[in-house]
């Protein structure tokens, strides 16, 4: 708990710095569970993982969240956007200029669940120098990225 709490006073920082800029939280989808297909559901750490998201970023004004197609982006975002009492918008995952045009839009803070493998495309897409990599196995990052006049990065991790 002691970690939670500060991980969203981080977050609230990094909001009021700001100052209106749009902040786009992403983060890859939660530990999807081992069934065979394309499109497999969300394992039980998966699910806790997407619970303890809704529980970090309760207090930071989300008015959008993006997802891809597949369930375990959807699943992950699911929580987060029922507390914020947002619909979910589905952008197909291979089209990260499309994703990058509903973000330039937004007037306050959103939510992205993509998938390790177009996440660092989609933040160097942002304005973001810096290389991400995203190893196959971690889903415990969230990426903070302040949508100012010069794009700032705040890579955070998440226990759940």
């Amino acid at each position: 708990m002691k970690h939670l709490t500060s991980l969203v006073s981080i977050f609230l920082l990094v909001i009021a710095a700001a100052e209106a800029a749009p902040v786009i939280f992403v983060v890859r989808h939660a530990e999807k569970a081992t069934t065979a297909g394309n499109d497999p559901d969300l394992s039980v750490a998966g699910q806790k993982r997407a619970e303890a998201l809704a529980r970090i970023l309760k207090d930071s004004q989300i008015s959008a969240v993006l997802v891809t197609e597949f369930k375990r982006t959807q699943k992950t975002a699911a929580p987060t956007a029922s507390a914020a009492h947002v619909t979910p918008t589905v952008v197909p995952a291979n089209d990260v200029p499309g994703l990058i045009g509903k973000l330039r839009v937004l007037n306050g803070n959103a939510l992205v669940v993509g998938h390790g493998n177009t996440i660092p495309e989609l933040v160097k897409a942002l304005g973001v120098a810096t290389p991400i990599s995203i190893p196959e196995d971690d889903y415990t990052e969230i990426l903070v990225v302040s949508l100012g006049d010069v794009p700032q990065l705040l890579r955070l991790h998440y226990p759940f």
